[in-house]
């Protein structure tokens, strides 16, 4: 199996800091399935307003990073010339669920699934664990576009 680190999902995605939330992308199964891990930590972005006291992973972020973890499981698995100068844009999610609440200090994994593709359209699945619980799941389509 073939894992990447912070930098080398950088190679892959054009997200930066703070809005790049994968830290590591394992278990690579080529255009197939990976593993996203997300380090939610107590100095993470959105812990000081939601919620003061109480901080919560927003769900959309956690769509966010499915999202992410496929986009950088398909750009690993396509041929580097094709995915030059693309973006890969979010679609459509379907059947969002979110069954606990993700707390700061604690590493969430993303288990990303490829469904299908039909040209450029990518269909996905996926769920988010924490210590073997699920926290999430969901389903969602994204294109590969052109820079503009």
């Amino acid at each position: 199996m073939i894992n990447l680190n912070k930098s080398e999902i950088e190679n892959l995605l054009p997200h930066r800091d703070p809005m790049l939330l994968i830290d590591e992308l394992n278990d690579i199964k080529k255009l197939t399935s990976a593993t996203g891990i997300v380090n939610v930590k107590k100095n993470s972005f959105f812990v000081q307003g939601h919620f003061p006291g109480q901080p919560v992973m927003p769900g959309v972020l956690i769509v966010e990073a499915f999202g992410q973890t496929a986009a950088a499981l398909t750009a690993h698995g396509i041929d580097k010339s094709t995915y030059e100068n693309k973006l890969v844009f979010l679609m459509g999610v379907e059947k969002a669920r979110f069954r606990s609440p993700v707390i700061p200090d604690c590493k969430l994994l993303l288990k990303v699934e490829a469904i299908r593709s039909h040209g450029r359209v990518w269909k996905y699945k996926g769920e988010a664990f924490v210590d073997d619980k699920k926290m999430a799941d969901a389903m969602w389509s994204a294109t590969i576009v052109d820079k503009k």
